[in-house]
Protein backbone atom coordinates (compact mmCIF):
# COMPACT_ATOMS: atom_id res chain seq x y z
CA UNK A 1 0.00 0.00 0.00
CA UNK A 2 1.38 3.40 -0.87
CA UNK A 3 2.47 5.52 2.04
CA UNK A 4 1.27 8.56 0.11
CA UNK A 5 -2.40 7.62 0.52
CA UNK A 6 -3.91 10.20 2.93
CA UNK A 7 -4.46 8.75 6.39
CA UNK A 8 -7.97 8.64 7.76
CA UNK A 9 -9.65 7.91 4.43
CA UNK A 10 -11.62 4.79 3.60
CA UNK A 11 -8.62 3.50 1.66
CA UNK A 12 -6.14 4.38 4.37
CA UNK A 13 -7.36 4.44 8.00
CA UNK A 14 -5.38 6.27 10.62
CA UNK A 15 -3.36 3.44 12.22
CA UNK A 16 -2.85 3.82 15.99
CA UNK A 17 -1.06 1.53 18.46
CA UNK A 18 -1.93 1.80 22.14
CA UNK A 19 0.62 0.27 24.52
CA UNK A 20 -1.18 -0.86 27.68
CA UNK A 21 -4.70 -2.25 28.04
CA UNK A 22 -5.59 -0.91 31.46
CA UNK A 23 -8.25 1.79 31.87
CA UNK A 24 -5.95 4.48 30.41
CA UNK A 25 -5.29 2.55 27.21
CA UNK A 26 -8.85 1.32 26.72
CA UNK A 27 -10.32 4.77 27.38
CA UNK A 28 -7.94 6.36 24.86
CA UNK A 29 -8.85 3.79 22.21
CA UNK A 30 -12.57 4.18 22.93
CA UNK A 31 -12.46 7.99 22.84
CA UNK A 32 -10.60 7.90 19.54
CA UNK A 33 -13.20 5.62 17.95
CA UNK A 34 -16.00 7.90 19.19
CA UNK A 35 -14.42 11.20 18.19
CA UNK A 36 -16.49 13.66 16.18
CA UNK A 37 -14.17 13.20 13.20
CA UNK A 38 -14.90 9.48 13.17
CA UNK A 39 -18.63 9.79 13.84
CA UNK A 40 -19.01 12.32 11.04
CA UNK A 41 -17.24 10.05 8.56
CA UNK A 42 -14.42 12.55 8.13
CA UNK A 43 -11.92 10.06 9.59
CA UNK A 44 -11.52 6.29 9.80
CA UNK A 45 -9.29 4.67 12.41
CA UNK A 46 -7.68 1.28 12.94
CA UNK A 47 -6.52 0.65 16.52
CA UNK A 48 -4.39 -2.14 17.99
CA UNK A 49 -4.08 -2.47 21.75
CA UNK A 50 -0.93 -4.18 23.10
CA UNK A 51 -0.23 -5.47 26.59
CA UNK A 52 2.72 -7.29 28.12
CA UNK A 53 0.31 -9.51 30.06
CA UNK A 54 -1.73 -12.27 28.39
CA UNK A 55 -4.96 -10.78 29.81
CA UNK A 56 -6.35 -7.24 29.48
CA UNK A 57 -7.39 -4.64 32.09
CA UNK A 58 -3.97 -3.82 33.59
CA UNK A 59 -4.40 -2.16 36.99
CA UNK A 60 -7.93 -3.49 37.37
CA UNK A 61 -6.74 -7.10 37.19
CA UNK A 62 -3.35 -6.68 38.87
CA UNK A 63 -3.52 -3.58 41.04
CA UNK A 64 -6.84 -3.51 42.88
CA UNK A 65 -7.74 -5.73 45.83
CA UNK A 66 -9.88 -8.72 44.74
CA UNK A 67 -12.60 -8.05 47.31
CA UNK A 68 -13.55 -4.66 45.86
CA UNK A 69 -17.13 -4.82 44.55
CA UNK A 70 -16.61 -1.82 42.31
CA UNK A 71 -14.11 -3.77 40.19
CA UNK A 72 -16.93 -5.57 38.42
CA UNK A 73 -18.48 -2.35 37.16
CA UNK A 74 -15.19 -1.06 35.74
CA UNK A 75 -14.33 -4.43 34.16
CA UNK A 76 -17.79 -4.58 32.57
CA UNK A 77 -17.29 -1.15 31.03
CA UNK A 78 -13.86 -2.04 29.65
CA UNK A 79 -15.19 -5.38 28.40
CA UNK A 80 -17.94 -3.66 26.41
CA UNK A 81 -15.38 -1.47 24.64
CA UNK A 82 -13.09 -4.35 23.65
CA UNK A 83 -15.94 -6.71 22.83
CA UNK A 84 -17.29 -4.42 20.09
CA UNK A 85 -14.72 -5.79 17.66
CA UNK A 86 -13.38 -2.47 16.33
CA UNK A 87 -10.25 -2.54 18.55
CA UNK A 88 -7.81 -5.45 18.28
CA UNK A 89 -6.14 -6.80 21.42
CA UNK A 90 -2.65 -8.31 21.40
CA UNK A 91 -1.67 -9.72 24.80
CA UNK A 92 1.64 -11.24 25.91
CA UNK A 93 3.51 -8.71 23.74
CA UNK A 94 6.24 -6.77 25.53
CA UNK A 95 7.19 -3.36 24.19
CA UNK A 96 10.97 -3.13 24.17
CA UNK A 97 11.43 -6.88 23.75
CA UNK A 98 8.91 -8.14 21.21
CA UNK A 99 8.34 -4.76 19.55
CA UNK A 100 10.61 -1.75 19.24
CA UNK A 101 9.78 1.89 18.62
CA UNK A 102 10.93 1.42 15.01
CA UNK A 103 8.50 -1.48 14.61
CA UNK A 104 5.67 0.67 15.86
CA UNK A 105 6.62 3.58 13.61
CA UNK A 106 6.78 1.23 10.63
CA UNK A 107 3.28 -0.16 11.21
CA UNK A 108 1.43 2.78 12.81
CA UNK A 109 0.92 6.47 12.20
CA UNK A 110 0.71 7.21 15.93
CA UNK A 111 1.57 5.47 19.20
CA UNK A 112 -0.06 6.12 22.59
CA UNK A 113 1.84 4.85 25.62
CA UNK A 114 -0.50 3.92 28.48
CA UNK A 115 1.85 1.72 30.49
CA UNK A 116 0.89 3.02 33.93
CA UNK A 117 3.04 2.70 37.04
CA UNK A 118 3.65 -0.56 38.87
CA UNK A 119 6.70 0.05 41.08
CA UNK A 120 6.68 1.29 44.67
CA UNK A 121 7.80 4.83 45.35
CA UNK A 122 10.94 4.88 47.47
CA UNK A 123 10.93 5.64 51.19
CA UNK A 124 14.43 6.77 52.06
CA UNK A 125 14.76 6.09 55.77
CA UNK A 126 17.36 3.94 57.58
CA UNK A 127 16.51 0.25 57.77
CA UNK A 128 14.01 0.23 54.92
CA UNK A 129 16.11 -2.48 53.26
CA UNK A 130 15.87 -4.91 56.23
CA UNK A 131 14.36 -8.36 55.74
CA UNK A 132 10.66 -8.05 56.50
CA UNK A 133 10.37 -4.63 54.84
CA UNK A 134 8.23 -4.74 51.70
CA UNK A 135 6.74 -2.54 49.01
CA UNK A 136 2.97 -2.37 49.07
CA UNK A 137 2.80 -2.55 45.26
CA UNK A 138 4.78 -5.80 45.33
CA UNK A 139 2.34 -7.25 47.85
CA UNK A 140 -0.60 -6.14 45.70
CA UNK A 141 0.96 -7.89 42.70
CA UNK A 142 1.26 -11.08 44.75
CA UNK A 143 -2.29 -11.17 46.09
CA UNK A 144 -3.69 -10.21 42.68
CA UNK A 145 -1.96 -13.17 41.02
CA UNK A 146 0.47 -11.19 38.86
CA UNK A 147 2.06 -13.68 36.42
CA UNK A 148 5.60 -12.38 36.84
CA UNK A 149 6.01 -12.47 40.64
CA UNK A 150 6.76 -15.32 43.02
CA UNK A 151 3.83 -17.55 44.05
CA UNK A 152 5.04 -17.33 47.66
CA UNK A 153 4.93 -14.42 50.09
CA UNK A 154 6.47 -14.41 53.59
CA UNK A 155 3.56 -13.98 56.00
CA UNK A 156 5.22 -14.67 59.34
CA UNK A 157 4.67 -11.45 61.32
CA UNK A 158 2.15 -11.08 64.13
CA UNK A 159 2.48 -7.29 64.24
CA UNK A 160 2.71 -5.30 61.01
CA UNK A 161 3.14 -1.61 60.13
CA UNK A 162 1.67 -0.16 56.91
CA UNK A 163 3.02 3.28 56.03
CA UNK A 164 0.68 5.46 53.98
CA UNK A 165 -2.78 6.97 54.07
CA UNK A 166 -4.01 6.32 50.54
CA UNK A 167 -6.26 3.68 49.03
CA UNK A 168 -3.41 1.24 48.44
CA UNK A 169 -2.38 1.45 52.09
CA UNK A 170 -5.90 0.58 53.19
CA UNK A 171 -6.09 -2.25 50.62
CA UNK A 172 -2.83 -3.70 51.93
CA UNK A 173 -3.93 -3.35 55.56
CA UNK A 174 -7.33 -4.90 54.88
CA UNK A 175 -5.86 -7.85 52.99
CA UNK A 176 -3.31 -8.45 55.77
CA UNK A 177 -5.91 -8.32 58.54
CA UNK A 178 -8.87 -9.98 56.83
CA UNK A 179 -9.46 -13.70 57.40
CA UNK A 180 -8.64 -15.73 54.29
CA UNK A 181 -11.94 -17.63 54.31
CA UNK A 182 -13.79 -14.33 53.86
CA UNK A 183 -11.87 -13.73 50.63
CA UNK A 184 -13.04 -16.91 48.92
CA UNK A 185 -16.02 -15.09 47.42
CA UNK A 186 -13.53 -13.02 45.42
CA UNK A 187 -11.30 -14.15 42.53
CA UNK A 188 -8.38 -14.75 44.89
CA UNK A 189 -5.90 -17.32 43.51
CA UNK A 190 -5.51 -20.53 45.49
CA UNK A 191 -1.85 -19.89 46.36
CA UNK A 192 -2.78 -16.50 47.81
CA UNK A 193 -5.58 -18.03 49.87
CA UNK A 194 -3.16 -20.62 51.26
CA UNK A 195 -0.60 -17.95 52.18
CA UNK A 196 -3.10 -15.68 53.91
CA UNK A 197 -4.74 -18.63 55.67
CA UNK A 198 -1.45 -19.49 57.38
CA UNK A 199 -0.71 -15.92 58.46
CA UNK A 200 -0.29 -15.53 62.27
CA UNK A 201 -1.09 -11.80 62.19
CA UNK A 202 -2.86 -10.28 65.18
CA UNK A 203 -2.29 -6.52 64.73
CA UNK A 204 -1.95 -4.33 61.65
CA UNK A 205 -1.05 -0.66 62.20
CA UNK A 206 -1.66 1.96 59.48
CA UNK A 207 0.30 5.21 59.84
CA UNK A 208 -0.34 8.58 58.20
CA UNK A 209 1.89 11.65 58.45
CA UNK A 210 -0.95 14.18 58.64
CA UNK A 211 -4.33 14.32 60.38
CA UNK A 212 -7.72 12.68 59.73
CA UNK A 213 -8.85 15.57 57.52
CA UNK A 214 -5.84 15.16 55.21
CA UNK A 215 -6.10 11.44 54.42
CA UNK A 216 -5.90 10.43 50.75
CA UNK A 217 -8.15 7.38 50.79
CA UNK A 218 -11.82 7.48 49.83
CA UNK A 219 -15.01 6.90 51.87
CA UNK A 220 -15.59 3.58 50.12
CA UNK A 221 -12.14 2.31 51.07
CA UNK A 222 -12.67 3.42 54.66
CA UNK A 223 -16.10 1.83 54.98
CA UNK A 224 -14.80 -1.46 53.61
CA UNK A 225 -12.49 -1.75 56.62
CA UNK A 226 -15.51 -2.15 58.88
CA UNK A 227 -16.87 -5.02 56.77
CA UNK A 228 -14.07 -7.41 57.79
CA UNK A 229 -15.36 -10.08 60.16
CA UNK A 230 -13.57 -10.71 63.46
CA UNK A 231 -11.38 -7.61 62.99
CA UNK A 232 -11.64 -4.71 65.45
CA UNK A 233 -10.75 -1.20 64.27
CA UNK A 234 -8.87 0.85 66.87
CA UNK A 235 -8.26 4.60 66.82
CA UNK A 236 -6.44 6.94 69.20
CA UNK A 237 -7.80 10.23 70.56
CA UNK A 238 -4.37 11.91 70.52
CA UNK A 239 -4.29 11.49 66.73
CA UNK A 240 -7.44 13.55 66.17
CA UNK A 241 -6.10 17.06 65.64
CA UNK A 242 -8.00 19.63 63.57
CA UNK A 243 -6.84 23.16 62.78
CA UNK A 244 -8.48 25.98 60.81
CA UNK A 245 -7.30 24.50 57.51
CA UNK A 246 -8.77 21.12 58.49
CA UNK A 247 -12.10 22.80 59.24
CA UNK A 248 -11.98 24.52 55.85
CA UNK A 249 -11.29 21.19 54.10
CA UNK A 250 -14.13 19.51 55.98
CA UNK A 251 -16.63 22.23 55.10
CA UNK A 252 -15.58 22.57 51.47
CA UNK A 253 -15.23 18.89 50.53
CA UNK A 254 -18.07 16.42 51.05
CA UNK A 255 -15.71 13.46 50.74
CA UNK A 256 -13.48 14.81 53.51
CA UNK A 257 -16.53 15.56 55.65
CA UNK A 258 -17.80 12.00 55.18
CA UNK A 259 -14.47 10.41 56.10
CA UNK A 260 -13.89 12.60 59.15
CA UNK A 261 -17.46 11.91 60.25
CA UNK A 262 -16.94 8.17 59.90
CA UNK A 263 -13.66 8.24 61.84
CA UNK A 264 -15.01 10.41 64.66
CA UNK A 265 -18.09 8.19 64.95
CA UNK A 266 -15.88 5.12 65.19
CA UNK A 267 -13.73 6.57 67.96
CA UNK A 268 -16.81 7.82 69.84
CA UNK A 269 -18.30 4.31 69.75
CA UNK A 270 -15.04 2.65 70.76
CA UNK A 271 -14.95 1.36 74.38
CA UNK A 272 -12.61 3.24 76.70
CA UNK A 273 -11.23 -0.08 77.86
CA UNK A 274 -9.79 -1.67 74.71
CA UNK A 275 -9.67 -5.03 76.47
CA UNK A 276 -13.42 -5.18 75.88
CA UNK A 277 -12.72 -5.68 72.17
CA UNK A 278 -12.90 -9.39 71.41
CA UNK A 279 -11.88 -9.88 67.75
CA UNK A 280 -8.91 -12.13 67.06
CA UNK A 281 -7.33 -9.43 64.86
CA UNK A 282 -7.01 -5.70 65.27
CA UNK A 283 -6.56 -2.95 62.67
CA UNK A 284 -5.09 0.24 64.19
CA UNK A 285 -5.40 3.60 62.40
CA UNK A 286 -2.76 6.14 63.45
CA UNK A 287 -2.43 9.75 62.29
CA UNK A 288 0.27 12.40 62.85
CA UNK A 289 3.15 9.91 62.60
CA UNK A 290 6.16 10.42 60.30
CA UNK A 291 8.44 7.38 59.82
CA UNK A 292 12.03 7.89 60.90
CA UNK A 293 13.69 4.48 61.02
CA UNK A 294 13.04 0.77 60.63
CA UNK A 295 15.28 -1.19 62.98
CA UNK A 296 16.34 -4.73 63.72
CA UNK A 297 17.12 -6.39 67.04
CA UNK A 298 19.86 -8.36 68.73
CA UNK A 299 17.84 -11.57 68.55
CA UNK A 300 17.49 -11.41 64.76
CA UNK A 301 20.04 -9.06 63.16
CA UNK A 302 19.03 -7.93 59.70
CA UNK A 303 15.31 -8.55 60.28
CA UNK A 304 12.65 -5.98 61.10
CA UNK A 305 12.05 -5.73 64.85
CA UNK A 306 10.29 -2.38 65.02
CA UNK A 307 9.73 1.05 63.52
CA UNK A 308 10.33 4.52 64.95
CA UNK A 309 8.14 7.55 64.20
CA UNK A 310 8.29 11.24 64.98
CA UNK A 311 4.97 12.60 66.16
CA UNK A 312 3.81 15.47 63.96
CA UNK A 313 1.41 18.38 64.26
CA UNK A 314 -0.56 20.30 61.68
CA UNK A 315 1.11 23.53 60.52
CA UNK A 316 -1.98 25.43 59.37
CA UNK A 317 -1.42 24.86 55.64
CA UNK A 318 -2.70 21.30 55.34
CA UNK A 319 0.78 19.88 55.96
CA UNK A 320 2.47 18.62 59.11
CA UNK A 321 5.73 19.36 60.93
CA UNK A 322 7.76 17.37 63.42
CA UNK A 323 7.33 17.87 67.15
CA UNK A 324 10.58 16.30 68.34
CA UNK A 325 8.65 13.54 70.11
CA UNK A 326 9.53 10.00 69.01
CA UNK A 327 7.61 6.76 69.49
CA UNK A 328 8.50 3.14 68.75
CA UNK A 329 6.28 0.28 67.68
CA UNK A 330 7.47 -3.32 67.88
CA UNK A 331 6.57 -4.96 64.56
CA UNK A 332 8.02 -7.82 62.55
CA UNK A 333 7.08 -6.49 59.09
CA UNK A 334 6.78 -3.09 57.44
CA UNK A 335 4.89 -2.34 54.23
CA UNK A 336 5.43 1.01 52.54
CA UNK A 337 2.41 2.14 50.53
CA UNK A 338 3.26 5.76 49.83
CA UNK A 339 2.55 5.67 46.11
CA UNK A 340 3.50 4.12 42.80
CA UNK A 341 6.29 5.13 40.44
CA UNK A 342 6.54 4.80 36.68
CA UNK A 343 9.13 2.75 34.81
CA UNK A 344 11.30 3.98 31.95
CA UNK A 345 10.31 2.91 28.43
CA UNK A 346 12.98 1.81 25.93
CA UNK A 347 13.83 4.45 23.33
CA UNK A 348 11.54 7.05 24.92
CA UNK A 349 12.69 10.01 27.03
CA UNK A 350 11.98 9.54 30.75
CA UNK A 351 11.86 11.85 33.77
CA UNK A 352 13.45 9.74 36.50
CA UNK A 353 12.62 12.26 39.22
CA UNK A 354 8.88 12.17 38.53
CA UNK A 355 8.54 8.68 37.07
CA UNK A 356 6.78 9.89 33.91
CA UNK A 357 7.39 10.28 30.19
CA UNK A 358 7.98 14.02 29.58
CA UNK A 359 5.01 15.38 27.70
CA UNK A 360 2.95 18.44 26.91
CA UNK A 361 -0.69 17.52 27.39
CA UNK A 362 0.07 14.00 26.20
CA UNK A 363 2.43 14.91 23.36
CA UNK A 364 5.66 13.08 24.24
CA UNK A 365 8.76 15.27 24.32
CA UNK A 366 12.40 14.52 23.55
CA UNK A 367 15.40 15.57 25.65
CA UNK A 368 15.25 19.05 24.11
CA UNK A 369 11.58 19.48 25.03
CA UNK A 370 10.34 19.09 21.45
CA UNK A 371 7.31 16.98 20.61
CA UNK A 372 8.28 13.68 19.04
CA UNK A 373 5.91 13.41 16.04
CA UNK A 374 3.37 10.62 16.35
CA UNK A 375 4.23 9.65 19.95
CA UNK A 376 1.77 10.27 22.81
CA UNK A 377 1.13 9.25 26.41
CA UNK A 378 -1.87 8.96 28.70
CA UNK A 379 -2.65 7.78 32.21
CA UNK A 380 -0.15 7.50 35.04
CA UNK A 381 2.88 7.31 32.73
CA UNK A 382 1.76 10.74 31.49
CA UNK A 383 0.73 12.54 34.68
CA UNK A 384 2.16 10.41 37.50
CA UNK A 385 0.31 7.98 39.79
CA UNK A 386 -2.28 10.42 41.12
CA UNK A 387 -6.03 10.55 40.84
CA UNK A 388 -8.66 7.86 40.69
CA UNK A 389 -9.53 5.66 37.72
CA UNK A 390 -12.32 8.04 36.73
CA UNK A 391 -9.79 10.84 36.16
CA UNK A 392 -8.21 8.72 33.45
CA UNK A 393 -11.04 9.46 31.01
CA UNK A 394 -10.40 13.19 31.01
CA UNK A 395 -6.70 12.52 30.72
CA UNK A 396 -7.22 10.28 27.69
CA UNK A 397 -9.53 12.85 26.08
CA UNK A 398 -6.79 15.49 26.27
CA UNK A 399 -4.23 13.19 24.65
CA UNK A 400 -6.57 12.02 21.89
CA UNK A 401 -7.62 15.61 21.15
CA UNK A 402 -3.99 16.56 20.51
CA UNK A 403 -3.42 13.45 18.40
CA UNK A 404 -6.38 14.37 16.20
CA UNK A 405 -5.16 17.95 15.90
CA UNK A 406 -1.80 16.60 14.70
CA UNK A 407 -3.13 14.01 12.27
CA UNK A 408 -2.38 15.95 9.11
CA UNK A 409 1.30 16.11 10.10
CA UNK A 410 1.83 12.59 11.45
CA UNK A 411 4.69 10.55 9.96
CA UNK A 412 2.84 7.97 7.89
CA UNK A 413 3.45 4.29 8.55
CA UNK A 414 5.52 2.56 5.89
CA UNK A 415 3.59 -0.71 6.32
CA UNK A 416 0.08 0.26 7.42
CA UNK A 417 -1.73 -2.95 6.44
CA UNK A 418 -3.39 -4.38 9.62
CA UNK A 419 -2.26 -7.94 8.84
CA UNK A 420 1.43 -6.89 8.69
CA UNK A 421 1.83 -6.63 12.48
CA UNK A 422 0.35 -10.11 12.88
CA UNK A 423 2.88 -11.50 10.42
CA UNK A 424 5.70 -9.68 12.23
CA UNK A 425 4.79 -11.12 15.63
CA UNK A 426 4.28 -14.60 14.24
CA UNK A 427 7.60 -14.43 12.40
CA UNK A 428 9.36 -13.58 15.65
CA UNK A 429 7.71 -16.46 17.48
CA UNK A 430 5.76 -14.19 19.81
CA UNK A 431 2.94 -16.18 21.39
CA UNK A 432 0.52 -13.29 21.41
CA UNK A 433 -2.98 -13.67 22.80
CA UNK A 434 -6.15 -12.19 21.34
CA UNK A 435 -9.49 -10.90 22.59
CA UNK A 436 -11.00 -14.26 21.72
CA UNK A 437 -8.20 -15.82 23.77
CA UNK A 438 -9.12 -13.65 26.74
CA UNK A 439 -12.74 -14.74 26.46
CA UNK A 440 -11.53 -18.35 26.60
CA UNK A 441 -9.38 -17.63 29.66
CA UNK A 442 -12.23 -15.73 31.29
CA UNK A 443 -14.55 -18.68 30.71
CA UNK A 444 -11.91 -21.06 32.11
CA UNK A 445 -11.49 -19.03 35.31
CA UNK A 446 -15.25 -18.91 35.79
CA UNK A 447 -15.44 -22.67 35.26
CA UNK A 448 -12.85 -23.17 37.98
CA UNK A 449 -15.05 -21.15 40.32
CA UNK A 450 -18.14 -23.13 39.36
CA UNK A 451 -16.30 -26.40 39.94
CA UNK A 452 -15.21 -25.30 43.41
CA UNK A 453 -18.75 -24.19 44.21
CA UNK A 454 -20.31 -27.41 42.90
CA UNK A 455 -17.91 -29.42 45.06
CA UNK A 456 -19.57 -27.91 48.12
CA UNK A 457 -17.35 -24.90 48.49
CA UNK A 458 -13.60 -24.46 48.52
CA UNK A 459 -10.98 -25.36 51.11
CA UNK A 460 -13.70 -26.74 53.37
CA UNK A 461 -15.67 -23.49 53.25
CA UNK A 462 -19.09 -23.45 51.59
CA UNK A 463 -19.14 -20.36 49.42
CA UNK A 464 -20.13 -19.25 45.93
CA UNK A 465 -16.97 -18.65 43.90
CA UNK A 466 -17.43 -16.55 40.76
CA UNK A 467 -13.98 -17.36 39.43
CA UNK A 468 -10.53 -18.57 40.44
CA UNK A 469 -7.78 -16.56 38.78
CA UNK A 470 -5.15 -18.43 36.74
CA UNK A 471 -1.71 -17.17 37.79
CA UNK A 472 1.17 -18.73 35.77
CA UNK A 473 1.84 -16.84 32.54
CA UNK A 474 2.43 -20.07 30.61
CA UNK A 475 -0.98 -21.41 31.66
CA UNK A 476 -2.69 -18.16 30.71
CA UNK A 477 -1.08 -18.25 27.26
CA UNK A 478 -1.84 -21.92 26.78
CA UNK A 479 -5.53 -21.47 27.61
CA UNK A 480 -5.83 -18.27 25.59
CA UNK A 481 -4.24 -19.82 22.50
CA UNK A 482 -6.63 -22.77 22.50
CA UNK A 483 -4.77 -25.61 24.17
CA UNK A 484 -6.92 -28.06 26.09
CA UNK A 485 -6.40 -27.48 29.81
CA UNK A 486 -8.28 -29.56 32.35
CA UNK A 487 -10.66 -27.63 34.60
Amino acid sequence: MSTNTPVGTAARPLRVAVIGSGPAGVYAADILTKSEAVKSGELTVSIDLFDRYPAPYGLIRYGVAPDHPRIKGIVNALHKVLDRGDIRFFGNVDYGTDLSIDDLRTHYDAVIFATGAIKDADLNIPGIELEGSYGGADFVSWYDGHPDVSREWPLEAKEIAVIGNGNVALDVARMLSKHADDLLVSEIPDNVYAGLKSSPVTDVHVFGRRGPAQVKFTPLELRELSHSKDVDIILYAEDFEFDAESDRQIQSNNQTKTMVGTLTNWIAEQPEDLSELTASRRLHLHFLHSPVEVYDGAEAPGRVAGIKFERTELDGTGNARGTGEFVDYPVQAVYRAIGYFGSALPEVEFDHSKGVVPNDGGRVLDAAGTHVPGIYATGWIKRGPVGLIGHTKGDALETVTYLLEDRENLPQAATPAPEAIVELLAGRGVEYTSWEGWLALDEHERALGEKATAAGGSHGVTVQRERIKVVPREDMVEISRGAAVEV
